[in-house]
């Protein structure tokens, strides 16, 4: 066979098995035919840089994560103990009264000289020990909780406050409906108080501003159904109650002691221990409380004014009280 006759392309023999190829080439100067290397394909698939990383994770990712469950364990078990030792303490309580309850009416009966005293004593330790058990609360919230929701809340209105333009003045107006007191941010350094308490935006006149249910109304609520005797109107009383309320009854702060003047009109409280934490933040539940107390206790506009204090207390809240038909 000639070698021009040669196909190129055919396959033969072993290289055929082995899927190589051979390939002449013919010399035009000599007319000999010289035959070329085969050439290997390689079949190596390309590596496909787009795919997901499906490596397992780190150890150090292991241990973190194996941390944090345990962080979250940890949380949960000492907030049930806290609950726990929380119900613990007022079913204590409850126990107690009822046992002098108990005694009161073994005395009772033991001494006819003394029953009556004794028997009144006897039903208000078991009608106190009653309430106390029953209403226990079942369910404590962390004050970091609330401190957080109320931040956030605060942080909000303080931006509405700042992008309406409005001033730092911060009046208590007593409620005149469901709401006991109204917090007012007027626009205008001279303003009048509004007249409509129920629009949260007020734009007539000088009593342009914004107009909100205060964080310290529904405190105030809750405080007053539990008074065990009537709102005070004087203001010296009246400062005693907020002051005890916020330490004894709502835990808000772990001292709160009060210097009332009233010639000046005017309550400074110096508070420590802040529950939910700065109380010159936006209408805090602390300051909110004293000035919606004040506002309802002695039915008048009520200014306030919080700052830093010294060595001796946390925070100085200032409340000032003006007359309604002051002039502008």
């Amino acid at each position: 066979m000639s070698t021009n006759d040669f196909d190129p392309d055919s396959r033969t023999g072993a290289g055929a098995g082995r899927g190589t190829e051979t390939k002449t080439d013919t010399d035009t100067g000599t007319g000999t035919a010289t035959a070329t290397a085969p050439t290997h394909t390689d079949t190596t698939p390309p590596v496909d840089d787009t795919k997901p990383d499906t490596r397992g994770p780190t150890v150090g990712e292991v241990e973190a994560t194996a941390q944090l469950e345990l962080l979250v364990e940890e949380n949960r078990r000492l907030r049930s103990e806290y609950a726990q030792a929380r119900q613990t303490r007022y079913r204590r309580t409850a126990l107690g009264l009822t046992v002098l309850g108990t005694i009161a009416i073994a005395g009772g009966i033991l001494f006819p000289d003394g029953r009556q005293v004794l028997f009144a004593l006897a039903g208000t330790g078991l009608f106190g020990g009653l309430l106390t058990y029953y209403l226990t609360p079942g369910q404590f919230v962390a004050a970091e909780v609330g401190e957080r929701v109320y931040g956030a809340a605060a942080t909000n209105e303080a931006a509405l406050v700042s992008e309406l333009g409005l001033r730092e003045d911060r009046i208590y107006l007593p409620g005149n409906g469901t709401i006991p007191a109204r917090l007012f941010v007027p626009q205008y350094l001279e303003y009048d108080y509004p007249d409509d308490l129920t629009a949260p935006i007020v734009t007539e006149g000088n009593q342009r501003g914004l107009v909100l249910e205060a964080t310290g109304a529904g405190l105030f609520e809750e405080f007053e159904r539990t008074l065990a005797t009537d709102l005070a109107t004087d203001p010296t009383p009246l400062s005693n109650q907020l002051t005890d309320a916020i330490v004894e009854q709502f835990e808000l702060a772990q001292r709160a002691t009060p210097d009332v003047d009233t010639e000046d009109g005017r309550l400074t409280v110096a508070v420590s221990g802040s529950a939910f934490g700065a109380v010159d933040r936006f209408d805090h539940p602390i300051a909110s409380f004293l000035a919606v107390g004040l506002a309802v206790g002695l039915d008048t506009p009520v200014e306030l004014e919080v700052a830093r204090g010294d060595d001796r207390a946390d925070w100085l809240i200032t409340c000032r009280w003006v007359d309604e038909n002051r002039e502008q």
